[in-house]
């Protein structure tokens, strides 16, 4: 006698049947379970049957989930996935379109079950698809249906994308860049082309020749969400996927484009809310772009680079008329640079590029204090001069304040990390600025020494107010 826990009591389902109350024993085989369902209802060659569920996605049952079964499941008597995928491979060959139309289709929707598509692949069905859309003589609804199938049997991994011809890739992108295609078909050739970018460089290359950056931006300009998103997602895997040089040119040609803009004023503040797919494409592109300043975060100041020695010094006289420094004697000048630095609010007076050799965030405190000084002038010379002429201890260090201010920017937009899989928090701000980071740096600094004023706090103050 099995233990009660092997057991679980279901009902089997098949057209044109009363259904079949069991207590299948789990211990049992399955083709032994099948063979007692099938004499159940008198059905001669119990091998090409199997279960599968008959709610929600119609897996089939196999040895290897057949544990997943639970006390109560539906289960369905149905064609085994071998003779269906023998069936399917036939009809898709048929002389009549009607009967390939309607084999295509139901390919599109059981190739999501792996225990299909493994039948299906084994014998080669894959390679059929292809051939249909190399020879390009189907009508859209058919070749619909064979882009949907062989996208649901390529989402298993049985298959490599490396195999595919180039006359297959051409066909697919002939499709996207076409103006007047199917939607549907579109939708599902920028799901084919965003899959072979994510699974290797070479195929990337050969994507990126073949549909062009301007045609991706005219397919974000259209009204159907859904062509909108998957658009959006083929423009981030070849992002993501592109080497540094690449993926400049990219960003160079976005931006010439306005692309920010455009998502900013066309898809962030569109009529609808922005669906959860095309928010996380959007975090994807904040974080990409942001990561530009990466290597600017992992540089230390090179006291020796007279390029970075002259930001430096540019920054102490944006802040203070001083004398004509040439007139001055080597000594003189040195002092009247360190006084200045320090009031500056550097730590390191005499050698103030020592403040910014720890990384991160290196150069790029460089970079927002002269982004402030040169686009915000007034603010930067109020700031600096308001503190450096305090004598009470309370003023507010602008070069330590901006150095920590710009390593918490960096924490917070998450510089140098790479785009998680899942999040979709974007800043609707980042779509609205060119320079993000910097921006917020120039807000910030003016809270924070307003905070500083208001705290009345001191240089011992300094991480609290942070």
């Amino acid at each position: 006698m099995p233990q009660q826990k092997d057991i679980v009591k279901i009902a089997i389902q098949m057209p044109g049947a009363y259904p079949q109350l069991i207590q299948l024993d789990q211990k049992k085989p399955l083709s032994a379970v099948i063979k007692e369902v099938c004499d159940g209802w008198n059905l001669p060659g119990p091998d090409n049957y199997a279960l599968q569920y008959a709610d929600g996605v119609q897996t089939y049952i196999t040895e290897s989930n057949r544990l997943d079964i639970k006390n109560g499941c539906i289960l369905r008597l149905t064609k085994a996935p071998g003779r269906c995928a023998e069936d399917l491979y036939k009809g898709i060959q048929s002389s009549d379109s009607g009967v390939r139309c309607d084999s295509l289709k139901e390919l599109a929707s059981v190739s999501t079950d792996v225990t299909f598509a493994q039948e299906f692949i084994s014998r080669d069905g894959h390679l059929l698809l292809v051939k249909i859309v190399e020879d390009s003589n189907e009508s859209n609804a058919i070749m619909t249906h064979t882009l949907t199938g062989f996208m649901e049997l390529m989402d298993h991994g049985i298959v490599s994308w490396e195999n595919l011809s180039c006359v297959f890739i051409k066909k697919i992108a002939s499709f996207v860049n076409a103006k007047s295609t199917d939607v549907s078909m579109q939708q599902v050739s920028l799901d084919i082309l965003e899959s072979m970018v994510l699974s290797s460089h070479s195929l990337f290359l050969q994507v990126k020749q073949e549909v062009t950056m301007e045609r991706l931006i005219a397919h974000l300009q259209v009204t159907n969400l859904q062509i909108q998103t998957k658009a959006m997602a083929l423009l981030m895997a070849l992002l993501q996927t592109a080497g540094d040089s690449d993926r400049q040119d990219m960003f160079a040609f976005l931006n010439k484009k306005n692309l920010r803009q455009y998502i900013y004023k066309n898809i962030i503040h569109s009529s609808g809310s922005v669906q959860d797919e095309m928010a996380h494409y959007l975090y994807v592109l904040q974080s990409v772009t942001l990561n530009h300043l990466e290597p600017r975060m992992r540089t230390p100041l090179d006291s020796y680079n007279q390029e970075q020695r002259d930001v430096l010094h540019g920054l102490r006289q944006a802040a203070f008329e001083t004398e004509s420094e040439n007139s001055l004697s080597n000594e003189r000048r040195r002092s009247l640079c360190a006084k200045e630095f320090k009031k500056l609010g550097f730590s390191n007076n005499s050698n103030p590029g020592q403040d910014l050799v720890r990384t991160p965030p290196g150069l790029l405190a460089l970079d927002t204090m002269f982004y402030f000084a040169s686009r915000y002038p007034d603010a930067y010379s109020r700031f600096v001069l308001e503190n450096s002429s305090r004598e009470d201890k309370h003023e507010c260090p602008f070069a330590r304040s901006s150095i920590q201010l710009t390593l918490i920017l960096c924490e917070i937009l998450r510089i140098g990390e790479p785009p998680s899989e899942t999040r979709s928090d974007y800043h609707p701000i980042f779509f609205s600025q060119d320079r993000l980071m910097e921006e917020l740096f120039c807000v910030c600094i003016q809270l924070l020494n307003k905070t500083w004023k208001e705290m009345r706090a001191t240089q011992e103050d300094f991480d609290k107010v942070g």
